[in-house]
């Protein structure tokens, strides 16, 4: 009877454990992100990021950023662009600003895959900020407050990091609340 009951322990565990162990996929936006789809591919879906995708597509840069990669990126949201002053985003836009509007972009843009525990590692190893070379060739700063990272641009303006470790099959996005401006 004790190994019936143990047998039957085991079973209901087993098949309990799949559905307790199995990971969704974040939402971003109202859609999900799958980290089979490259960044382009997810960002597409997000109603949070369709500035930052008709950015990406006004600047040139969805060829570069469906490439392999890894790419890190602090994707701002449509709320983090509407912070900006009035008309700027439609001033950007245009092609004759377009080296302009990619230099912000690259600037949110780093080289490798770079999870929240790697952000962290490093802030804790710089004794609480550091820099992250930007793909524009700019510095960010990485910072942490509470239990919050937050990025720091080259102009003082800060952003937080509101969702992160958004995998995608060429390197992770963290989404952040402000634009990030380089120098």
């Amino acid at each position: 009877m004790k190994k019936l009951m143990i047998a039957a322990f085991a079973l209901a565990v087993i098949a309990i454990a799949p559905k307790a162990n199995a990971q969704t996929d974040p939402m971003v936006g109202g859609a999900a992100m799958y980290p089979t789809k490259n960044i382009v591919e997810n960002a597409v879906n997000s109603k949070d990021h369709t500035t930052l995708v008709a950015a990406v597509k006004a600047a040139g840069l969805v060829e570069t950023l469906e490439s392999a990669g890894p790419f890190t990126v602090f994707a701002p949201t449509n709320e983090a662009f509407d912070k900006l002053p009035a008309g700027t985003v439609g001033t950007l836009v245009k092609p004759e600003n377009k080296a302009t509007l990619t230099k912000i972009l690259t600037y949110h843009v780093v080289a490798g895959r770079l999870s929240s525990a790697d952000l962290w590692a490093k802030v804790k190893a710089g004794d609480g900020k550091a820099e992250l070379k930007t793909v524009e060739g700019g510095t960010l700063t990485v910072m942490a407050k509470g239990k919050k990272l937050y990025l720091v641009d080259e102009k003082g303006g800060k952003s937080w990091i509101t969702i992160a470790d958004v995998f995608q099959s060429n390197g992770v996005i963290h989404v952040v609340n402000t634009i990030l401006m380089p120098e």
